[in-house]
């Protein structure tokens, strides 16, 4: 580091946010993660062998991968620099590379390339990287809030060791918080700061699992309480007004987007109507398009429910449309009322299979041709080529119905629409059935 760096380093350190001057010094302070930084762990013993090989950090914010990283750093025997994806381009993983190449054949030390926010770097950026990884030029370390295997080109994914981080459970941020209080320097030791039991569990609650912001709302509720020398007591209103009200993580175009449509989808099919409430709530929250929203509702009307309860894919329809007319916040109630309908009614996805298995078969087979008699035979000349010729029209035969083939004569046994016993679909399977018995009985 040049002189400017280290100073700037020193008074972050020093006087930066909480949550900055709380990461761990070592790998025994750090919390959280267990599954993967425990003793014995794989990740563990990567970083303290020093033996280290490139790897991708993907977990929600404020679960300890910067922090891994920056632990990496204070141990490693080689260089280690630092990029930002959104305040980085090509011009400066290059510059790193070539000091990298510089250090290992004249010097004998490998570089550590650490890239936060990696999902911010287009094909073209992360094309880049590749070679130096292959080669070992540079040891590289992403991290990532998104899911890699949408943002991350495979050739990246499979030059490095990928390892998932989880939101940090209430004990584990308590844990952190405690550490804050008692640590005097880097935390609020000095300050002599005094929190009730309801004031941490409310933090340690509100924060997501987000370490970040457990920590900075601690900050915020000390230095708000306007003296520094006597002792400071943090009480549940002082903890709930340093809160306030959070932004909810939720991004609209990332995996948060996918894995809350993806919930309440299952909750509608597990009729669980109290969790499609509450999905439904948490994409609102977080800023989701509520026609994305209805869009979803009747693609499960249709998928989960189908003829079991025809009247499903037409109230989810007419939510869309409501959605549409009255925008939100009034337009929740349109879809709190669909939701709750689908995640009640009774459950078939028979025509929902029954169509992927006729595309299926129709890509694996184009040629087949369409019987004679079922040709169009209204254009002039239709009839002289025998479209039409045989067919039975079923308006003028009891029940509306007569028995003739309507499927290519290679497939006229194949079945795609298998009723289910449940709902309406029970009384469709029921009338299919009587209409062949009646197809079957010999005339008298």
């Amino acid at each position: 580091m040049d002189l400017i760096s280290l100073a700037l380093e020193k008074k972050i350190s020093e006087q930066g946010p909480l949550a900055r001057r709380m990461r761990p010094e070592n790998i025994d302070q750090f919390v959280g993660q267990d599954h993967i930084l425990g003793q014995g762990k794989p990740l563990y013993n990567i970083i303290a062998s020093d033996h280290l090989v490139s790897l991708l950090l993907y977990g929600p914010p404020g679960t300890g991968k910067t922090s891994l990283a920056s632990l990496v750093a204070s141990k490693t025997k080689a260089d280690f620099t630092q990029l930002n994806a959104v305040a980085s381009g090509v011009k400066d993983v290059r510059a790193v590379i070539e000091q990298a190449k510089e250090s290992w054949s004249l010097y004998d030390r490998r570089t550590i390339l650490f890239i936060d926010e990696i999902h911010r770097f287009n094909k073209a950026q992360q094309d880049v990287l590749l070679a130096a990884i292959e080669q070992g030029t540079i040891i590289f370390i992403g991290a990532t809030t998104e899911n890699p295997f949408f943002y991350l080109t495979g050739p990246l994914l499979s030059r490095s060791r990928l390892f998932v981080f989880e939101s940090l459970s209430i004990t584990d941020i308590k844990a952190l918080l405690k550490q804050a209080l008692e640590d005097k320097e880097r935390g609020l030791g000095k300050l002599k700061v005094a929190i009730t039991k309801e004031a941490l569990q409310f933090l340690a609650e509100k924060s997501s699992g987000d370490a970040r912001v457990a920590l900075n709302v601690l900050e915020v509720a000390v230095l708000s309480s306007g003296n520094s020398e006597k002792a400071i007591n943090i009480t549940l209103e002082d903890a709930a007004e340093a809160m306030q009200q959070r932004l909810y993580s939720y991004d609209r175009q990332g995996d948060n987007h996918y894995d809350m449509a993806s919930a309440l989808i299952k909750s509608i099919r597990g009729s669980d109507p109290d969790a499609a409430l509450y999905w439904i709530a948490r994409m609102i929250k977080g800023g989701e398009d509520p026609l994305f929203i209805a869009r979803r509702l009747i693609i499960s009307a249709a998928e989960d429910i189908g003829n079991a309860d025809p009247a499903a894919l037409t109230l989810a329809v007419s939510a869309a449309q409501a959605v549409q007319m009255i925008g939100l916040p009034e337009g929740r109630i349109p879809l709190a009322q669909a939701a709750v309908y689908l995640a009640t009614a009774p459950k078939s996805n028979a025509a929902y299979l029954g169509i992927n298995e006729a595309i299926n078969l129709v890509e694996n087979d184009l040629k087949q041709p369409v019987p004679g008699h079922l040709k169009d035979s209204s254009y002039k000349g239709a009839k002289r080529l025998g479209h039409g010729e045989g067919y039975l029209y079923p308006h003028d035969y009891p029940s509306h119905y007569v028995e003739q083939d309507y499927l290519p004569p290679a497939i006229l046994d194949k079945k795609f629409y298998r009723p289910s016993e449940q709902g309406r679909e029970k009384m469709i399977k029921a009338r299919l059935e009587q209409l062949k018995r009646k197809s079957n009985q010999k005339p008298d």
